[in-house]
């Protein structure tokens, strides 16, 4: 039998501490340049060649054989054949956690407001949703509705005129669950495309992914780092998005 790998111990009492755990939490010692190479070439051939890149990087990362972007398009009634293909124990549990996350972030909106001075000068804030939002989900073995609950609806909350969800499809392997979330989120528009490719899709946009104000959602590190390059273009949750 393999001897299991040692725990790798930091002694806070050490003199060079904080040089070894700083090296631990830097992004570099994660993101190589290796990866950062090939999350760029991505990047660029989204930019380059839209749709036909996501459908030849979905063929060779996915392993699907798919003739065209309309094969990674999921319908609004396929979410709501999840929704009836789960336990009712289970769309239980999804509405129940998606209207305590609706109720939360209900108290947490802000409202716009203004003043007048005694001069006449009118002043305030102005508070106005984003017009798309891309939410990542994870997909495969991977799969968390959580993830869909928690990001798409704070944004419907906010007032988004429309949510798009990107969720690889490994194999082929939808995750039921993943879909059902969707569906009682209320998110609009749902790609089969993952990896650095489908953020690069929501950031700048194909003829078929429309281009978002916001990515959101977690992914692995050819995602995170996908989102590190795309900050700017458009806004990010975090890099490796939240837990």
């Amino acid at each position: 039998m393999t001897a299991p790998s040692a725990i790798r111990r930091l002694n806070a009492a050490d003199a060079d501490f904080a040089r070894h755990l700083d090296h631990l939490l830097s992004w570099e010692s994660v993101s190589d340049d290796g990866v950062n190479e090939r999350v760029l070439e991505i990047i660029k051939a989204v930019r380059e060649r839209g749709d036909a890149a996501l459908v030849a990087l979905t063929q060779r990362f996915d392993g699907l054989q798919v003739a065209s972007m309309a094969d990674l398009i999921l319908p609004r009634a396929r979410l709501e054949q999840a929704l009836e293909r789960i336990t009712p124990a289970q769309r239980e549990a999804l509405e129940i956690a998606a209207e305590r996350v609706r109720s939360y972030h209900e108290r947490q909106k802000q409202d716009s407001w203004t003043y007048t001075e005694a001069d006449g000068t009118v002043l305030g804030q102005k508070v106005t949703p984003l017009d798309r939002a891309g939410l990542y989900v994870p997909g495969g073995k991977a799969s968390y509705p959580s993830s869909v609950l928690m990001n798409a609806i704070p944004a419907k909350v906010a007032g988004v005129p429309e949510v798009v969800m990107v969720v690889p499809t490994p194999r082929g392997e939808l995750n039921e669950l993943v879909l059902a979330a969707a569906c009682i989120a209320g998110v609009d528009r749902v790609f089969t495309i993952g990896g650095a490719q489908a953020v690069a899709a929501l950031a700048y946009g194909t003829e078929s992914v429309p281009p978002v104000d916001k990515i959101v959602g977690p992914g692995n590190i050819y995602v995170a780092t996908a989102k590190r390059h795309v900050f700017g273009k458009v806004g990010i949750d975090m890099i490796a998005g939240p837990s």
